[in-house]
This record gives structure tokens, sequence and C-alpha cells, in this order.
């Protein structure tokens, strides 16, 4: 026989925790991502700076004033 009518205090701050969660996840995403790419330019940056200068090509290409 089990009762479900009160919530343990437990379970309502584990509810609190998992809806606080995603914001946290992706803000670390936002970060692993600036890690991993500053990480990858210092070990490679010929194509580093080739990829930003073909990224500059095609905005300059594409953002033309006339």
């Amino acid at each position: 026989m089990s009762t479900t009518s009160m919530p343990k205090p437990q379970s309502l701050e584990n509810a609190r925790r998992e809806a606080n969660a995603p914001r946290v996840q992706a803000v670390d995403v936002k970060e692993d991502l600036v890690e991993y790419m500053t990480c990858y330019a210092k070990q490679n940056p010929a194509h580093a700076a080739l990829f930003c200068l073909g990224v500059g090509f095609v905005l300059g290409w594409k953002l033309k004033p006339w």
C-alpha cells in the first residue's frame, strides 16, 4: 500500500535542479566550443588562418555595398 499524497522535499529539490540544468548546460556548451576552437587554432594556426580568410572573403563578397 503506497501513499503519494504529499511530495517529499528531496523530490522538490531535484525537480528545481533539473529545471535549472538546461541553462547551465547551454553555457557549458558555448564555453566548451570556444575552448575547443582556441586549442585547435593554437595547434593548427595555418588551418585556422585559412578558415578565417575564407569566411572573410565570402562575407566581403556577399556584403559588398554596390
